[in-house]
């Protein structure tokens, strides 16, 4: 096996051990990444020697955490001090600002090696698509906006990776790539440094190629209820299976999916129970755009004001002009649902419900490159502000891999990290990527 190969756990062990140092991990994921990149396109951005004088610096340094070492790619709306962050906007090129934003400052000052900056959706929002193709199938879209994130992990070319999400933009690359990832709660994670879209939604997350890669990082932000999460059995866990109001979106294999992974779950011991949202949750998706696209209307303004705006994608002046016809009521609705619908949710745990089973995405990735896949089994969870948990199922006969996500209440991450822990052997089938029929 070579270094790249190795989950991040797997390195950061054997890299304390002394059997590994960080300069071969950064050389071997480099190489990977001059023979993969130019078919999958995921970064942006990628200094060779910096990241090898890098690491020839951590392995001169004590480990300053399990992260020490260990590769990671920074989606690119997220600055890097010594790296442009150019956020796939004309109006960007070649921009740097000599600052790191908060999330990477704290896996660097953590030890993590930042190898590079990888391709997005523009703005991390619409526009110009990423360039980055699905490493499982070349035909066909990895996701977006976290684009090249996504493809990077799910291509081996780095262990770990920043993405973000203000619809579905983090956890439907996890599931287009067959790798896991996580969405934290809301405010959980600082999104200082990270371009604006919406206040109310945007969120830091991370993937990594198993949950314990997911938890090592978690554990760098010292998130919330560290003191109360604890492991969990997988027999008697109380899982709800929600379909979700969009289920008459879901293509066949999101449904063979999530079936799948359900039936997987009981066969190993877990209380599955079908889950139906109150009907005020019906309502989610149309608020979630009405909050995304309000808002982003101050996010954009100064790029429409801008010496460059003739640079700026008609996307982008659709929504500062507002022609989605979002009024001040429609806007005030949204935020009072959404508040209604975190208590309701919030509420529904406890003794008859320990996690929300639910898709990640509607199913295959979209063949092409025009679109990077419908957010709608997404939008209302990251509206919602819950911890979402991607983890890969199996794959259709294209090679495409499909996913489900686990869920809990507000803040619970680190808890919810435990119960994926339990749950993704059985859901992912000991890590092996089987194929599903429909």
């Amino acid at each position: 096996m070579q270094p790249y190969e190795l989950t991040a756990t797997e390195a950061s062990a054997l890299i304390a051990a002394k059997e590994l140092s960080c300069e071969e991990l950064a050389r071997s994921t480099l190489a990977r990444i001059a023979e993969r990149d130019p078919i999958v396109k995921a970064w942006s951005y990628v200094d060779e020697d910096l990241v090898i004088r890098r690491a020839r610096e951590l392995d001169k340094t004590p480990a300053l955490s399990p992260l020490h070492g260990l590769t990671f790619g920074v989606k690119d709306v997220i600055e890097t001090y010594d790296m442009p962050t150019q956020q796939n906007s004309a109006l960007y090129e070649g921009h740097q600002s000599g600052q790191d934003a908060a999330c990477v400052a704290v896996v660097r000052h953590s030890g993590a090696l930042v190898v590079g900056k990888t391709d997005t959706v523009e703005f991390a929002s619409g526009g110009r698509m990423a360039a980055t193709r699905n490493p499982h199938n070349l035909a066909h879209t990895p996701g977006g906006s976290s684009s090249g994130s996504g493809a990077a992990v799910g291509d081996k070319q780095v262990q770990l990776a920043f993405g973000t999400q203000t619809g579905g933009s983090h956890i439907r690359p996890a599931a287009y790539n067959g790798i896991y990832g996580i969405k934290p709660t809301h405010g959980a994670v600082s999104r200082e440094g990270a371009k604006l879209y919406s206040a109310t939604l945007d969120t830091i997350g991370w993937y990594g190629r198993c949950v314990e890669d997911l938890q090592l990082v978690a554990d760098a932000f010292q998130l919330l209820g560290r003191d109360l999460a604890q492991p969990v059995a997988l027999k008697g866990l109380k899982v709800g299976l929600c379909r979700a109001p969009a289920w008459d979106q879901a293509d066949g294999y999101a449904r063979a999916a999530l079936m799948t992974a359900a039936r997987r779950l009981e066969a190993a011991g877990a209380i599955v129970t079908e889950l139906v949202l109150p009907e005020p949750f019906n309502g989610l998706d149309d608020a979630q755009h009405s909050v995304m696209f309000g808002e982003g209307r101050a996010a954009f303004l100064p790029e429409l004001l801008g010496p460059k705006r003739g640079l700026l994608h008609k996307h982008f002046l659709d929504i500062v002009n507002n022609a989605r016809e979002i009024t001040p009521q429609k806007l005030v609705a949204a935020y009072d649902l959404a508040a209604e619908c975190r208590r309701a949710f919030d509420g529904l745990f406890g003794a008859d419900l320990d996690v929300v089973l639910t898709p990640s995405c509607t199913g295959e990735p979209p063949e092409g490159y025009t679109s990077s896949g419908n957010p709608v089994f997404n939008a209302m969870w990251t509206l919602l502000h819950v911890p979402c948990v991607g983890i890969p199922v199996g794959k259709s006969p294209k090679n495409l891999p499909l996913g489900v996500q686990l869920i809990g209440p507000r803040f619970s991450d680190l808890q919810l990290l435990q119960i994926a822990h339990a749950c993704a052997p059985a859901i992912h089938e000991n890590n092996t990527l089987g194929t599903i029929e429909i």
